[in-house]
């Protein structure tokens, strides 16, 4: 999923940045400065663990990135830029149920992972949570419509599963294990299978087809702020 975040997040930061003049609530234009900033650390730090990922793995990211790219770039040509905002905003829903897991005390995800990837995951999931709202005020503000706003996210949950898909079988086949029945059934319980990190989204992702559905229905301040505590403890 790292290997998608730079060059995802460049598009995010350019969808919600092209209608930043349009904007005339102060309190939005602000929340749109701290996104893009956001945006923008998000998006190094990912560059770099993706790079020593692969460095150390034998990955090929030129390979991997290299699709998303020309998918990105196709998006300019043929999407307008109300559309791509509606991807944008799409995503972010994603990344936020996401990362409401992963500051979850039963999260799948981190809950074994080495204390350096996990400060770097629930870091992004924090601030991901806190900005999860900006792409959708933006899109409702120049006018977006709830049928495409749902279109976008059919769109984008189908493109990033296709992209998490390919980088995942290229790890698979460089590390051998691509026909290695054991580690499928593993993954496939991690996904699907009773806490599975898929089944543990699922209710959170369909709420956003839901008329009227706004991100901070989803009241996720005081997981928040429990993350915030935690971190100030630790550090």
């Amino acid at each position: 999923m790292s290997i998608t975040f730079p060059l995802g997040e460049k598009f995010f930061i350019d969808s919600v940045r092209h209608f930043a003049g349009q904007i005339q609530d102060p309190k939005l234009t602000e929340d749109i400065r701290g996104f893009c900033g956001q945006e923008g650390f998000h998006r190094r730090e990912h560059q770099r663990y993706n790079e020593a990922l692969c460095r150390l793995r034998g990955y090929d990211l030129q390979q991997m990135e290299g699709r998303l790219e020309r998918n990105i770039q196709r998006s300019y040509t043929f999407l307008s830029p109300l559309q791509r905002l509606a991807l944008t905003a799409s995503m972010e829903h994603i990344t936020a149920i996401m990362a409401e897991s992963a500051l979850s005390d039963d999260d799948p995800m981190l809950g074994q992972a080495d204390s350096a990837m996990r400060a770097l995951w629930q870091w992004h999931a924090a601030e991901e949570m806190e900005h999860k709202a900006v792409a959708f005020d933006v899109y409702r503000a120049v006018g977006g419509t709830e049928k495409l706003r749902r279109q976008a996210m059919r769109q984008a949950t189908f493109f990033l599963a296709l992209d998490i898909g390919l980088c995942l079988l290229h790890m698979l086949r460089k590390d051998k294990n691509l026909w290695n029945l054991r580690v499928w059934r593993e993954g496939w319980k991690f996904l699907f299978f009773k806490g599975g990190i898929l089944r543990r989204v699922w209710p959170a992702y369909k709420e956003y087809y839901r008329e009227g559905f706004h991100p901070w229905d989803r009241d996720t301040r005081p997981l928040l702020a429990s993350w915030k505590v935690n971190d100030a403890v630790a550090a």
